[in-house]
């Protein structure tokens, strides 16, 4: 085989960094991109955020233009090149060098710490169950020996609460050094079993039941018939038997709803509402009005701050010579520029994306989801001139605030169905009214799923039992079976 070189001539589609930019830009939520914007700041001092500044209509607002023009045939993004090629054009630009005002700047690096987090403004977590029994522990003046078997016995215990390992289990695993055997090991579970919360380190649900009614005082209401219950017939009562119940107790109605009452009022997972748990707060993106019977969609300026070129700064870009700290300041000047025209065109597309999807869904708007209509992230796609893909980013991890609540962007899409007279309607309002109707039908006679489909029939959305079904069990709404109340 002989060796050779060979020159071959081709086109090959590459991804710039200022279009890989714009790219993550377009698919970070809100409170990503604020702390994506804020430490821009704190690290280029020619961004500055720009005030609210009211412009006369007739006085055009400067711009800030490159002198560099983006070759499309360098940019991509895989299946949505033509989007690619469109972000990059929007994102030439060209230098400005406009003098001081008075040798003063129009902005001041903050101080550190001066710009507070919206990520970092928040409670701290709560102690994890572990940590919540082991300070219990610690107070309860127990033992040397029995608080490391109390230790050992809550390693073992999971995130709801439920031990792990059996008694004897636990006591193979013990030290060398500990002498304790099951007996010892099953009187320190006791004494777990009953700190707070109750139940915990139970078994089993029916177990975490027992301890807990066990506990309630003697002249509680329906204590001995809950405990009963808990202790022979909890499965009975997970089938809403009660006339088995009634005759097997031998209690009258009035008796057995008190006792139901009683163990409803119990958690069977004792540990689940310990852990870290954190609010988050959601930023909208888009906000919807409603403005001379015209919808209007705007940006939220608190979702995206505007951000603009320093021109104290710019103005020693120009007049400095060709050291290393001009050259410094030249590349902070060329990424704040990117940065600028990479904000305006996420904004632009989501607010492409936002008034489309206003349009189609102005019945919801005005009327809610029984309003909704069906819509498609390539109809949206299709409308605005970018591929799907593009719209999915754009519509992920974003929120609009509308009259109906802040809602998720792909809130908005769903799935089509059929109607008798040859329309279609969204899966989102056929859930709604199929919400709306279990709500009002009667608690002793509960619709099933046939006679939903058969009321849906009715109103002319052709939908299959097992479609109904589907929905129903998204909502986490129970079977009719199960929707039936004691009586």
């Amino acid at each position: 085989m002989k060796q050779s070189l060979q020159l071959r001539v081709g086109q090959q589609l590459t991804m710039t960094p200022q279009l890989q930019q714009a790219i993550r830009l377009l698919q970070l939520p809100a409170a990503e991109l604020n702390l994506e914007i804020r430490e821009a700041l704190e690290s280029n001092l020619m961004l500055e955020v720009e005030e609210d500044v009211e412009v006369a209509e007739d006085q055009e607002t400067p711009s800030i233009q490159d002198t560099g023009v983006i070759d499309p045939s360098e940019t991509t993004l895989g299946s949505d090149a033509q989007d690619a090629v469109r972000l990059g054009e929007a994102i030439t630009i060209d230098e400005r060098w406009d003098e001081p005002v008075n040798g003063m700047t129009s902005y001041s690096a903050p101080e550190p710490g001066a710009i507070n987090d919206l990520l970092d403004n928040r409670a701290a977590p709560e102690a994890s169950l572990h940590e919540h029994l082991n300070w219990q522990i610690e107070l309860s003046g127990l033992s040397e020996s029995d608080q490391r078997i109390a230790e050992l016995i809550i390693d073992a215990i999971n995130d709801q609460g439920r031990l792990t390992e059996s008694p004897e289990t636990l006591a193979a695993a013990l030290p060398a050094d500990l002498e304790a055997g099951s007996d010892e090991i099953r009187a320190v579970l006791t004494f777990i079993q009953h700190l707070d919360p109750l139940g915990v380190a139970a078994r089993d649900a029916r177990e975490a039941l027992m301890i807990q009614v066990s506990a309630l005082p003697e002249s509680t209401p329906g204590r001995d018939v809950a405990y009963r219950i808990i202790d022979q017939h909890l499965e009975l009562l997970g089938q809403s038997a009660t006339a088995a119940l009634k005759r097997m107790l031998g209690v009258n109605q009035d008796l057995l709803d008190t006792a139901v009452g009683l163990i409803r009022s119990l958690d069977p997972h004792p540990g689940s509402g310990f852990g870290e748990t954190r609010t988050e707060y959601v930023i909208p993106d888009c906000l919807v009005q409603r403005v001379n019977d015209r919808w209007v969609v705007e940006i939220n300026p608190e979702a995206s701050p505007r951000l603009r070129i320093n021109d104290y700064y710019a103005g020693l870009v120009r007049r400095g010579d060709q050291g290393a700290d001009n050259s410094l300041m030249r590349e902070h000047l060329q990424e704040a520029r990117w940065l600028i025209k990479s904000l305006q065109s996420r904004n632009d597309t989501l607010r492409k994306v936002a008034e489309c999807i206003v349009e189609r869904q102005q019945a919801f708007l005005q009327h809610g989801e029984e309003a909704m209509q069906p819509l498609v992230l390539r109809e949206v796609a299709e409308a605005i001139d970018m591929h799907e893909s593009t719209v999915s980013r754009i519509t992920s991890q974003k929120y609009m605030h509308t009259p109906q609540g802040t809602l998720e962007f792909k809130f908005f899409f769903s799935s089509h169905v059929p109607t008798a007279d040859g329309g279609e309607c969204s899966a989102t309002a056929i859930r709604a009214r199929i919400r709306r109707l279990v709500a009002a039908e009667d608690p002793a006679r509960p619709l099933s799923d046939a006679k939903l489909t058969d009321i849906l029939q009715e109103q002319g959305i052709h939908v299959a039992r097992r479609t109904v079904a589907k929905y129903r069990e998204a909502m986490g709404i129970a079977s009719s079976t199960d929707r039936r109340r004691l009586s």
